[in-house]
């Protein structure tokens, strides 16, 4: 089917798709603001007032809107990312209009009550330690705010403590009333619906909440970089990562489909979503190179589209009794030898299939269409979601060998290690009884 894609004269943008496969719809509401959009002082944000959606209006309040979407059997959500906040919901068909009904309602009505926002400061500042418990999270943050010296995409979306700590309840909600407008909302519906009648219904529950005043101002540019750039990160524990980011063009620029196919061909196919991670990797490059030589014992790739130029990434768990430097030297030459000859045409055909069956798991349900429009609109526009596929498979060996000279360079990367600092795991086994 189709998509129609119009605006309401509030500034609302809309997608609309019918799917009759199951009596089920899938509602989304997306927001263009996100932790690419904060500054040092207001870093998590975004994340913050997503949560503090969830704790009631007038209308609906605190656990109730909860409520009324599980009993009619439907789940619900919202998610924070660089580039965006979400909030979703998946019922029977005939049920969808509640969750526009609650989601026009807090676009407006959410009352961050004093009491509530502390009690969810203690929330995302619990969620901030617990994420410092898990190495990767503290490699990856030194790494992407060493990558990015300009752009917020080089903070974490969870925030520094320090501004978790001050942050007060007026600086939520003027930041709430100021991005949650129409004029900067996405409304995406996909599911058994007649297409004209789900449009009434959204101008019936959206059409009259007035349009705001943006901010204006472009975007942070990120300078080029002159040099690859390192950070070592120690902690707690037994076990050591190397982490290596590379900046990509967006996913607007003709390099990034090629740089999908290379990113298949060294680590396996990415799911590319924040819901599922990528199928098996063990025919990969790098998992030949790496783990089957026992110098590591995972490793994994990431690319994300971004409504920015963002980073390619690739991470590995250093095995026991080896080091980071052991696994970056071997990973260097298999990054070199991609920059160096095209890859053969088998290797293309198959790490294409991987990649197109990889998007085509992500998106078959109705929830994952509306996911993929939704977030497809924020970083290009849905045609990028449309199309994804025909220009997957027109990539050639010569596009991939293109793109892996222009990023996988060492001027254009950010390497990070971490190194514990805990008893070895030889120590522990030899204490065993």
């Amino acid at each position: 089917m189709t998509v129609l894609k119009t605006t309401l004269e509030n500034g609302l943008t809309v997608l609309l798709k019918e799917v009759h496969t199951a009596p089920v719809a899938s509602f989304w509401i997306w927001y263009r603001v996100g932790s690419g959009r904060e500054h040092v002082g207001i870093t998590g944000i975004s994340h913050w007032v997503e949560h503090m959606l969830f704790k009631g209006t007038p209308r609906w309040p605190k656990g109730t809107a909860d409520k009324a979407i599980s009993r009619e059997g439907g789940v619900w959500n919202g998610a924070t990312w660089y580039d965006f906040t979400t909030y979703y919901a998946t019922l029977p068909a005939e049920k969808i209009g509640l969750e526009l009904e609650i989601e026009a309602d807090r676009m407006t009505g959410a009352l961050f009550e004093p009491q509530e926002v502390e009690a969810e400061r203690t929330v995302v500042i619990s969620e901030r330690q617990g994420a410092e418990n898990d190495p990767l999270f503290l490699l990856g943050e030194e790494v992407m705010a060493a990558a990015f010296r300009v752009h917020p995409y080089g903070h974490e979306t969870l925030g520094h403590m320090c501004d978790l700590l001050r942050m007060t309840r007026d600086d939520l909600y003027q930041f709430y009333r100021t991005h949650y407008v129409p004029n900067n909302a996405l409304a995406v519906a996909v599911g058994d619906f007649e297409t004209e009648r789900m449009l009434d219904l959204i101008r019936r529950h959206f059409g009259d909440i007035p349009s705001g005043n943006l901010p204006d101002g472009p975007s942070p540019v990120e300078p080029p970089q002159r040099g690859e750039r390192r950070v070592v990160v120690e902690g707690e524990g037994q076990t050591a990562y190397l982490t290596v980011v590379f900046h990509t063009p967006p996913p607007t620029d003709a390099d990034f489909h090629p740089l999908v196919v290379l990113d298949t061909v060294l680590s396996g196919a990415s799911g590319m979503t924040l819901f599922g991670e990528g199928g098996t990797n063990k025919t990969s490059r790098l998992y030949r190179a790496l783990v089957d030589t026992e110098l590591a014992a995972e490793v994994s790739g990431s690319l994300i589209p971004t409504v920015d130029p963002f980073v390619y990434s690739l991470t590995a768990t250093v095995r026991a009794g080896r080091t980071p430097a052991e696994v970056e030297e071997r990973l260097w030459a298999e990054l070199e030898r991609a920059a160096a000859e095209p890859i053969l045409e088998e290797e293309l055909r198959k790490a294409i299939q991987q990649a197109r069956a990889q998007f085509a798991y992500s998106s078959e349900s109705v929830t994952g269409q509306a996911f993929w429009l939704g977030w497809s609109e924020i970083f290009a526009d849905y045609t990028w979601f449309e199309s994804y596929l025909d220009r997957l498979s027109a990539v050639t060996p010569e596009d991939v060998l293109r793109v892996a000279r222009a990023v996988l360079r060492r001027s254009n990367a950010t390497v990070g290690w971490y190194v514990p600092q805990g008893p070895s795991s030889e120590m522990e086994m030899s204490a065993d009884p």
